[in-house]
């Protein structure tokens, strides 16, 4: 994707969280994003559906050696930090990265 088409796919992204009531106060939401950030295990799932582009509840749990309970809390947070967002594909829900997602593993030093 070139530059204009990222801009693009990030503009429809705010004007769709702005249409389902997600859009927060910049303080909050930058609280819940440093608490998303703070674990270890919620950056490797980010990298991690960075390099697949996508992966279901049981690839998560099965890739990271995770119960249900964890994945749901790690996903769960993820998603509300608005760094991944769960989509429908074929009648079976995957999570995928937002923008936001994106530019942060984008602007993060992994060494």
């Amino acid at each position: 994707m070139d530059r204009e088409q990222l801009l693009e796919r990030k503009r429809e992204w705010l004007r769709r969280l702005k249409e389902e009531g997600k859009l927060r106060d910049p303080a909050e939401d930058h609280r819940i994003a440093l608490k998303a950030m703070q674990s270890r295990m919620r950056q490797e799932i980010l990298r991690y559906l960075g390099s697949v582009g996508r992966a279901s509840f049981e690839e998560v749990a099965q890739r990271f050696g995770l119960d249900s309970f964890q994945t749901k809390i790690h996903l769960d947070l993820l998603e509300q930090a608005l760094f991944i967002e769960a989509v429908e594909e074929g009648g079976k829900r995957v999570y995928v990265l937002t923008p936001r997602g994106e530019a942060y593993l984008k602007n993060v030093d992994w060494r």
